[in-house]
């Protein structure tokens, strides 16, 4: 850990990480002083890899319970504090000498990073999921993780004291790209886990919104849609009012994704006043709105998004509905009220964020195509600009 005075061990599960595991563990070798691997059954070159990095790598008997395997590794840290990570994982290389900062390691119990979660074909930083998730805390506090599957560290003692700090300090997810998502070994896994979990815990809140997620990244929309709504009915009979956030976010994206939009309105709008400041639900009323052809009113909600930006990590968050997604819907409504050159801007500056973002590339050309006179806006555009309306 550099110069700090903490000493740090990475603990792990794996099985049959082969192909990614060399990538994480080369981003930690030089700031952890121990590396414990529990390894569920590989049969690859898995644990060939780990012992190569001096890693203490202990078999464990799978017995369908995350938790209970990470917790065993728990057992075997010796260092003052943990940081735990999947194998397809990597901390990021920015940032590192905030490990140094010894008042965060003295004043908190556990500190929430960063996780930036990439999605799509390949890895691009403009499209990520991201969301502060506790991933160091301090040793011999007895937390451990709880749940079979989609594992979670229980720190309730360390909030309910303020022990809970923020480290700047990126980790990178790559669980969730195309490759990996299309494995559906992972996703029959995961949906029995969850399934059984459900049998033998009846009704479990969280539960039902992991079998959500599973079946919305599957497009399997109808069964997403009737296990978040019973997520969210759960946790109101709990009493846990208003359910968390990212509940609100799934239910929304998936009536978005089936052109629901009469489902969505006006039920998104209670949505944004449980959470006037979570940026993910006020684009999707924009969008919503934009599709009721309700497009003044859609406006006002992207120019909101540009308000509340992207930087609130305690909600789970889509990268660009803060920025430069938000300026190209925002393009699409001053289109619909014809005011063609705000429409221009606000597609220029969707493109100036985010310099890939092809459907900005896109609508400007279209733009200028029906409407030449946009032309020679483009003339006095300094060239660095002109050169993100080039295709590539």
């Amino acid at each position: 850990m550099g110069q700090n005075k903490k000493s740090l061990s990475l603990a792990m599960i794996v099985k049959d990480e082969e192909n990614c595991i060399k990538r994480c563990l080369d981003s930690v070798i030089n700031l952890v002083n121990e590396i414990i691997i529990i390894d569920t059954g590989s049969t690859d070159k898995t644990i060939e890899i780990c012992r190569s990095y001096n890693a203490q790598v202990f078999p464990y008997p799978w017995n369908n319970n995350f938790a209970e395997a990470r917790n065993f590794g728990l057992d075997k840290v010796t260092q003052d504090w943990v940081l735990w990570l999947d194998a397809d994982e990597e901390v990021a290389p920015e940032n590192r000498n905030q490990l140094n900062n010894e008042t965060l390691f003295e004043d908190y119990d556990a500190l929430s990073v960063p996780l930036i979660n990439f999605y799509g074909e390949a890895v691009d930083h403009d499209q990520v999921v991201q969301i502060a998730q506790p991933r160091f805390f301090r040793n011999h506090m007895g937390f451990r993780f709880e749940n079979k599957i989609h594992e979670w560290l229980n720190l309730s003692s360390a909030y309910e004291q303020e022990r809970v700090g923020f480290l700047d300090l990126k980790i990178y997810h790559y669980g969730y790209m195309n490759s990996q998502v299309e494995n559906k070994q992972k996703f029959k896994r995961n949906v029995s886990l969850l399934l059984r979990e459900l049998a033998e815990e009846k009704n479990h809140s969280w539960t039902h919104y992991y079998l959500a997620a599973e079946y919305y990244r599957s497009n399997e929309f109808n069964k997403a849609f009737e296990h978040v709504n019973q997520s969210i009915e759960l946790f109101i009979n709990e009493g846990i009012i208003p359910p968390p956030s990212m509940l609100y976010s799934l239910k929304y994206s998936i009536l978005m994704e089936t052109g629901s939009w009469e489902g969505a309105w006006p039920g998104i709008k209670s949505a944004v006043k449980m959470y006037p400041d979570y940026v993910d639900l006020k684009f999707y009323m924009g969008v919503i709105l934009y599709y009721k052809k309700m497009y003044q009113e859609a406006l006002d909600c992207f120019r909101k998004c540009l308000e509340l930006g992207e930087s609130n990590l305690n909600y789970l968050t889509i990268k660009g509905l803060g920025s430069f997604s938000a300026w190209f819907y925002a393009g699409l409504c001053f289109e619909e009220l014809k005011n063609e050159e705000e429409a221009f801007l606000a597609y220029l500056k969707a493109l100036i964020i985010s310099n890939n973002y092809i459907p900005a590339r896109e609508a400007i050309t279209k733009l200028i195509n029906m409407h030449p006179s946009l032309a020679d806006r483009i003339k006095y555009l300094k060239p660095e600009f002109m050169r993100l309306l080039e295709s590539n």
